[in-house]
């Protein structure tokens, strides 16, 4: 007779999830003895860098991934990456081991007292399944849920002795929609709209990379002459940034916010919120005479949006079905924006001249991945991303995801056949949250390059600090770390850049090799603005 872990095992393999991440604890033991060949782990040293790596994983192959927890304190350890998946938009089965039902009760060691309220508010569905022959019928509902628009987390606690109780018959494999189209009625009035516009822009998110949107993005802009803005904060990049009608990031406060939207009467917003801030300056959501319309997948998205008229739909199809009502614009394209200048030489250098030598060797179809929260601004002005589904980073602002979620996006260019080419650029301060994840790429042996830019301190705390007039802040300094006896000690190659004069061919041989390799490169300590 077949048991509970046969019939699930199965379900796996006819869902295509056969790559189980995750770090072993006593509660998983069950589900984990006898691990068929036909599976793969991915041996992860933390539960952080684990939930991370599925989560790099899901986003590069466009399918839900399965991260397998210990209990309750391993479910914490992976919490912080958990609230970076559900921002993320992440597809992800979480199943976290539990105690035996027959002594649960008791509360044992190793217990999960409330299991489905732990990882809450941040998964779409947590459950604990009443009857151990619930457990595939469980699975298949979580694959479902994580897959469906909003894509998210979603979370089983399962007992440890269901395993190998006699299962019931093998719930159906079922296929789900995982994109819906616009109102007609509501879209139509979205692109009267836009079209009796005397100067409309258009800001796109997350959702339009995810959509594979970029070339019907580009046509919306041209058609309508439009500029175009990246959401504030964006987690992947979804306009090509060397195009003539891209202007940027739009900074993440309020009131600057709304200065850069100025003179614009309508504001379609794509796949983002409306809008993600940070810090606290207040002022007008949008300048006086705007309107906004918003575009999401997700109607808790449309309904704490403070400004603005919402339209539900998938970020591609929307897009497409208002290309096929607008008509072109009679009015001029907008002007590309200048260049930057040149960078200053130094030494160390800026972390402006270090990313403007990056751009100079970045590899073709290379994959960017960033967790440089104190050089994005600098990362993102030097690196234009001009290819679709090649730029990486957390939407919550938590750290600890860069490194491991860069280990699961190669795993999954090695996977997929494409093999492009994966550079992480992961501050000497977000390093060390997941730096367990060397481990992993280590022993996948992937070809990984982990550029360090070490400015030996937490220089977006010292920013943060100046903004809102907080000095004498303790721990925002990060003496005595060798990043690069910590990557040796994982596994790793490792090499310091003391001259940017060293990058291309440092970089070359990192994507050359058989190992992940480390490249710390001393940059300046100089504190950026925040805005």
């Amino acid at each position: 007779m077949a048991t509970v872990r046969d019939t699930t095992y199965e379900l796996l393999r006819a869902l295509g999830m056969t790559t189980v991440f995750g770090n072993p604890g006593s509660t998983e033991q069950p589900f984990l003895q006898d691990f068929p060949a036909d599976f793969r782990y991915v041996h992860a040293l933390h539960e952080a860098s684990a939930v991370a790596m599925a989560d790099g994983y899901a986003q590069a192959t466009g399918r839900p991934a399965h991260v397998n927890l210990h209990t309750a304190p391993g479910t914490g350890n992976g919490m912080g990456n958990l609230v970076t998946a559900w921002h993320n938009r992440t597809p992800l089965i979480v199943t976290a081991g539990q105690q035996s039902r027959t002594m649960l009760l008791m509360e044992p060691r190793l217990a999960a007292r409330h299991p489905t309220q732990l990882p809450e508010p941040y998964v779409k569905w947590s459950h604990e399944p009443v009857r151990a022959q619930d457990v595939p019928a469980a699975v298949m509902r979580a694959y479902a849920m994580a897959a469906q628009p909003p894509a998210g987390p979603v979370f089983l606690s399962l007992p440890l002795d269901d395993w190998e109780q006699p299962a019931d018959p093998p719930p159906q494999v079922r296929t789900v929609a995982t994109r819906f189209a616009p109102d007609p009625r509501r879209l139509r009035e979205f692109a009267a709209l836009l079209a009796a516009s005397r100067r409309p822009v258009l800001v796109l998110g997350a959702a339009v990379d995810r959509a594979d949107g970029w070339p019907v993005a580009v046509a919306v802009a041209e058609r309508l002459a439009a500029p175009v803005w990246s959401a504030p904060a964006p987690e992947r990049a979804a306009f090509p940034e060397r195009h003539p009608h891209y202007r940027g990031v739009l900074p993440f406060a309020m009131a600057p916010l709304a200065e850069q939207l100025r003179g614009h009467d309508v504001v379609l917003v794509v796949g983002a919120p409306v809008f993600r801030y940070y810090p606290y300056v207040p002022g007008e959501h949008l300048p006086d005479g705007a309107r906004l319309l918003h575009v999401t997948d997700d109607p808790d998205e449309a309904a704490r949006a403070p400004v603005g008229d919402s339209l539900l739909g998938d970020a591609g199809l929307t897009l497409a079905a208002l290309l096929d009502l607008l008509p072109a614009a009679e009015r001029p394209a907008p002007s590309p924006r200048e260049d930057p200048e040149p960078p200053e030489a130094g030494d160390p250098p800026s972390a402006d001249a270090l990313f403007a030598a990056l751009a100079g060797c970045w590899p073709t179809e290379g994959v960017l991945v960033q967790e440089s929260p104190s050089n994005l601004a600098a990362l993102r002005r030097r690196l234009p991303v001009t290819r679709p589904a090649s730029y990486f980073t957390m939407a919550s602002g938590g750290l600890g995801y860069g490194l491991p979620a860069a280990v699961g996006i190669a795993l999954a260019e090695r996977d997929t056949g494409r093999g492009r080419p994966v550079v992480a650029v992961i501050g000497d301060g977000s390093f060390h949250y997941s730096v367990q994840a060397l481990w992993t790429a280590a022993q996948l042996r992937l070809p990984l390059a982990v550029v360090v830019p070490a400015n030996r301190q937490y220089a977006i705390l010292k920013a943060f600090a100046e903004l809102k007039s907080t000095p004498g802040v303790p721990g925002l300094e990060l003496p005595g770390l060798d990043v690069t006896a910590i990557a040796h000690g994982y596994g790793c190659a490792a090499r310091s850049v003391g001259s940017l004069d060293e990058l291309p061919q440092a970089l070359d041989q990192a994507l050359r090799a058989d190992r992940p390799t480390v490249l710390p490169v001393p940059v300046s300590g100089e504190v950026p603005r925040i805005l």
